[in-house]
């Protein structure tokens, strides 16, 4: 596939049926469908998922879709950034094919009775602080994946838990889709790109960088032969002095179950989720 995107409208479907309809179309003629899954308030980070779609398949699906059954009830559902047009205008600008808008209404109907969960891999780091958030997001990629019924659907690194989540739903339950994870984008300075960025204010945006740096050191430390432990408590403490309030936690795990490891004997990902003032911000690096 090309990988050099040129403007066009995407077609916006709001419901399912049409939507369908068409891929069925895509699909006759032979073209493969690849889905990016997003919440809107795109960044350049989501339109780098697009770009690797744009490689993988001849049609290109992004949904826009601020998931609730993801956010607690002390989260920022309502303050969570919504731009339905400016977004439309970015994926018009890189070749998106269309554009799944679906309301709260046709996702979760008056009567709507299931959830999916996805014990273990689901249960620590952001499990553990964000109670039910890994069944919303299991529960509404299912639904995403089944409705638009791509050959792949792509996600970024970035949230490396919630990746290892779906690609665990994906397998158990036997849908016949490819799950890809795209590397984390970043700012000249490390700082990940994220839609909650817009909440730090001056300082903090000074301050944030520094959550990759020490995820780095902590890698460098591990590749020496050091044990995690120590590399852990050392960066969580430089993280508090540099100004963020709350370490939420800050581990070296398998990068495959996601279990805490000592030291990094086969694939590794070091995680990390700090609240700099207000706001959470998560990040993580593969050893």
């Amino acid at each position: 596939m090309s990988s050099q995107a040129s403007p066009v409208t995407p077609v916006r479907f709001d419901a399912v049926d049409p939507m369908r309809a068409c891929i069925r179309a895509w699909k006759a003629a032979g073209d493969r469908v690849v889905l990016v899954p997003t919440m809107g308030a795109l960044h350049q980070g989501h339109l780098s998922l697009v770009s690797r779609a744009r490689e993988l398949g001849e049609r290109v699906v992004v949904s826009i879709f601020v998931n609730p059954t993801q956010f607690g009830p002390s989260e920022d559902f309502s303050r969570y950034p919504r731009d339905t047009e400016a977004d439309l205008a970015l994926l018009s600008e890189a070749g998106v094919d269309a554009a799944y808008c679906p309301t709260v209404e046709t996702m979760y109907p008056a009567d709507f009775s299931t959830s999916l969960t996805v014990a273990g891999i689901s249960e620590g780091l952001c499990g553990a602080f964000r109670p039910g958030h890994f069944s919303g997001v299991a529960t509404v990629v299912t639904k995403l994946v089944n409705q638009v019924q791509p050959d792949t659907a792509l996600f970024g690194e970035k949230d490396f838990q919630q990746l290892q989540v779906i690609r665990r739903a994906v397998r158990d339950l036997d849908i016949p889709v490819a799950i890809g994870g795209v590397p984390t984008l970043r700012e000249e300075d490390g700082l990940a790109l994220s839609s909650r960025n817009r909440y730090l204010d001056a300082d903090e945006r000074r301050i944030a960088p520094l959550l990759h740096r020490e995820l780095a050191t902590i890698a460098e430390g591990l590749r020496a032969g050091n044990a995690a432990s120590a590399l852990v408590s050392a960066s969580t403490e430089r993280l508090i002095e540099a100004g963020f309030s709350t370490v939420q936690y800050l581990s070296v795990c398998d990068a495959d179950t996601l279990a805490p490891v000592e030291h990094a004997t086969g694939p590794t990902r070091i995680l990390v989720a700090a609240y700099l003032g207000s706001t959470r911000l998560i990040d993580n690096v593969a050893v």
